[in-house]
């Protein structure tokens, strides 16, 4: 989808926010939609909305609990706004179905290159992927591992025909690994390749893989899927 074309919606119970949120999407080109709070959040929410920014703390129901609702009918990237940076707060966020996490106050800048970053993201998973023809795939954009099922086209995973939910980060990070069977990559390197920008120095990778894990019902001591090379990286095979 163009730029320009994007429809965002931003979630936040205070209307000061709501307004500058607002303007500074307007201003760069989006289409935005607003909710004062997690329920109007999913009385708006549609299939053609291409990311919601939801605030964590808002009353009648919070961004997360909303945000783990809208992860089981669409498949739109999701930025949290919280003023929590614990790790345990991201935990859960990325649990809930964020695939992003923005910590208040932030800059305006930075908060437009997480959003461009993730439509950026999610236009690429949408196109066929130029390894798709490689190794352990068998029909055009489908990766066969083990008992899964991963279609670069639809964007999804099924585990003996069962759809595993995935967030379009927790995809990408699936994909990139069973592409590469055998292969290292460290966690600069999964950020990279799937960011595709510099690592940011947190454990957003560990906490996506940790998602990834408990979605595809593996043991993270015994792993049948991602392995874990202690000290250096995660790995299949």
């Amino acid at each position: 989808m163009e730029h320009g074309k994007n429809k965002i919606l931003v979630a936040d119970d205070d209307k000061e926010i709501r307004d500058i949120l607002s303007m500074l999407l307007t201003q760069e080109g989006y289409e935005v939609v607003l909710a004062r709070d997690g329920r109007e959040v999913l009385e708006k929410a549609e299939e053609t909305i291409d990311l919601y920014l939801l605030d964590v703390s808002m009353p009648a129901m919070s961004g997360f609990s909303a945000g783990a609702q809208l992860r089981k009918r669409f498949m739109a990237p999701i930025i949290f706004l919280t003023a929590y940076s614990e790790e345990s707060d991201k935990m859960l966020g990325f649990s809930a179905g964020a695939d992003d996490y923005v910590t208040k106050p932030f800059s305006n800048a930075e908060l437009l290159i997480r959003i461009k970053a993730l439509l950026r993201r999610v236009q690429q998973y949408s196109l066929p992927s130029p390894e798709a023809s490689g190794n352990r795939t068998g029909h055009s954009g489908k990766i066969f591992f083990r008992d899964l099922v991963i279609d670069q086209e639809s964007q999804s995973v099924t585990k003996d025909g069962e759809l595993i939910v995935l967030t379009y980060t927790e995809f990408k990070i699936l994909e990139l690994l069973a592409l590469h069977p055998g292969k290292l990559f460290s966690l600069d390197n999964i950020y990279q390749s799937v960011w595709q920008e510099q690592a940011v120095g947190d454990e957003t990778i560990m906490v996506h893989i940790k998602n990834i894990r408990k979605k595809l019902g593996d043991n993270s001591r015994t792993p049948r899927y991602i392995k874990t090379a202690w000290g250096k990286g995660y790995y299949v095979e």
